[in-house]
């Protein structure tokens, strides 16, 4: 395999270890900071009563035996919820019956509904004990809630002291979107913090490489890299970081390795991980 260029590679958990343990729980970000994940990815939503919530769908049915629209829900709605078994019930954890025990004595916080609040004080706790973990926050809203998700996300990453990056290194968050004004609502207002453009194809305004003003991270989903490996190279010669998701597969991760991406999005992390480290990449 010839490298485009030798250099670490960021591993981003997506979900979580979202393969190991249900997404977007506790026990799966618990896990995804004992596999040694660079940063952990999640998706935020905003309640009926105004809280930030790790929740990817627009509604809980997939993911909880609940139903209902998230922007419809109060927290204690949402908090009565089971947020785990259902991986259980599909027949995703057999590989690994013990994921909710993985980090420790299995509660019900863990599979619970997660706040980004409660997520930030885990990046917290293990930043505190010497583990250098990042956060890439997608935001995610339906229309009614234009704006607000943005403005609650600067509010609760200003009480934690990450809404601008700190003067001894790089940012210790990042908001991703496919939404390019929901982009510029958060550089307009935290003009610092890093913001990520997601993709899922290439539009005609986008195809040389550039991105919506102001944004200096690109990504890219991996059908993209699959289809169109060139890509890559005109982000960078654009001047913008690559981050790609998600990520599974080793001949995935060998063809990012191989266009020199800086970071992979993926379910696996310990994986990916084992992969980028035989390959000198992390």
């Amino acid at each position: 395999m010839t490298l485009a260029r030798q250099h670490q590679i960021q591993v981003v958990a997506h979900r979580g270890a979202s393969e190991d343990a249900p997404e977007h729980t506790l026990a799966a970000y618990k896990k995804a900071v004992e596999d040694g994940a660079d940063a952990l990815e999640c998706d935020v939503r905003l309640t009926a009563d105004g809280h930030l919530v790790c929740v990817h769908d627009r509604r809980v049915n997939r993911t909880s035996n609940g139903r209902g629209a998230v922007s419809a829900l109060e927290l204690a709605d949402l908090a009565a919820l089971d947020f785990g078994s259902w991986k259980k019930h599909h027949g995703e954890a057999e590989e690994d019956p013990d994921w909710a025990s993985a980090t420790g004595e299995d509660t019900g916080a863990d599979t619970s509904v997660l706040t980004l609040e409660r997520l930030l004080e885990l990046v917290a706790e293990s930043n505190a004990s010497g583990r250098r973990v990042r956060l890439a926050i997608e935001t995610k809203h339906p229309t009614r809630w234009a704006g607000q998700v943005e403005e609650r996300l600067l509010l609760l990453l200003k009480r934690f002291g990450l809404d601008a990056p700190p003067p001894e290194g790089p940012s210790p968050v990042r908001v991703m979107s496919f939404s390019a004004r929901s982009l510029h609502r958060v550089r307009a207002a935290s003009p610092t913090l890093p913001t990520v453009y997601l993709m899922q194809f290439i539009s005609p305004r986008h195809r040389d490489g550039r991105l919506p003003e102001g944004v200096r991270i690109a990504g890219p989903a991996m059908r993209i890299l699959r289809s169109h490996p060139s890509y890559v190279a005109k982000l960078r010669r654009a001047g913008h970081q690559v981050h790609v998701w998600t990520v599974n597969e080793p001949e995935d991760v060998e063809l990012c390795a191989e266009l020199g991406v800086d970071a992979i999005i993926t379910n696996r992390p310990k994986q990916v991980l084992s992969q980028l480290n035989q390959l000198g990449l992390h």
